[in-house]
């Protein structure tokens, strides 16, 4: 079970890699602005259908993990979407990964491996009763507005980007906790049971919203901020998440140790993969400004060009 779980978390990641990449192919292609009419347009290109069958392809992967394996293990797993859709956009843009960038993904990939080999998540439920959900809605989504309101006009951009992002890891860690309820009831009594259920109808509202928040995350500021907190963000409310809602477990004491190294190389790996891959602004936040003659895109948050 954890194998196939760990098979469609990764399956999961490389999926929505390959919608986010397609979909911003697409998305250079066409005219500027917004609405109905950008939506037909794209829906003409094939390679925007490509990129949409991507998404949805990665939900279904999303949620056949969550059946199988702890909420602890699989989300973390899906920090691989970024190295992914580096590496896809840059086939598709005819531009190679530099070796400082492959250094980078091997840090990310040795991060991630020794975070789950040292906390070893293990044991899970698929459901959870009512007297755990309502804390851990209301921390959730209590700190999701104390994020956003800390991100308020005004506030430098480093610390804007930062604060919603961080909004929009809880508000993905939570996603994922509904989802895994709510395919858990799919599972075991059936499609009914599923439209029926609150747990659908709320990963539907919250990840709707914690996509409106990366969106204005990457917008507010430089990826250097909001990444890390996305990144790391995501992972460690899911472990919060999958320990009080669904009773798994991890390895704490001595572990902590290794578990703080791995975490360690992952937002250097993060970190370096923005900074090395020139077309990291425009794959992530769907900037089509084209790169400057050197080869490096403008950061829109402070006008300076990361190299």
């Amino acid at each position: 079970m954890i194998g196939l779980a760990v098979f469609f978390a990764v399956m999961g990641a490389a999926s929505n890699a390959v919608g986010t990449a397609f979909q911003r192919k697409a998305a250079s292609a066409v005219p500027t602005g917004g609405g109905l009419r950008l939506l037909l347009a794209l829906a003409r290109h094939p390679v925007w259908l490509a990129g949409i069958c991507g998404v949805v392809a990665s939900a279904a992967f999303q949620a056949l993990a969550l059946v199988n394996g702890p909420l602890a293990l699989v989300q973390p797993l899906f920090i691989m979407e970024l190295p992914f859709a580096l590496l896809i956009a840059g086939s598709l843009m005819h531009r190679g990964l530099p070796a400082r960038g492959w250094a980078a993904v091997a840090g990310v990939v040795a991060g991630l491996a020794l975070v789950l080999v040292a906390a070893s998540p293990s044991g899970s439920h698929d459901q959870a009763p009512m007297v755990r959900w309502v804390p851990a809605l209301i921390g959730c989504l209590g700190a999701m507005a104390g994020a956003f309101a800390l991100a308020r006009p005004g506030r430098s951009p480093l610390l804007r980007a930062a604060a919603l992002a961080a909004a929009a890891a809880i508000g993905n860690a939570l996603t994922a906790a509904l989802l895994k309820s709510a395919s858990g009831i799919l599972a075991a009594d059936g499609f009914t049971a599923f439209l029926t259920t609150w747990q659908t109808y709320g990963f539907a509202v919250v990840g709707v919203c914690s996509l409106l928040l990366l969106e204005n995350a990457l917008q507010a500021g430089s990826l250097a901020a909001s990444q890390p907190a996305l990144t790391i963000g995501d992972a460690t409310v899911s472990l919060l998440l999958g320990v009080t809602l669904f009773g798994e477990h991890i390895r704490t004491g001595v572990w902590l140790l290794p578990e703080l190294v791995g975490a360690g190389l992952i937002v250097w790996g993060v970190l370096r993969l923005i900074r090395v891959v020139p077309h990291a602004q425009q794959t992530l936040a769907g900037d089509t400004v084209p790169a400057s003659p050197g080869g490096r895109v403008p950061d829109p948050a402070d006008g300076r060009v990361d190299g």
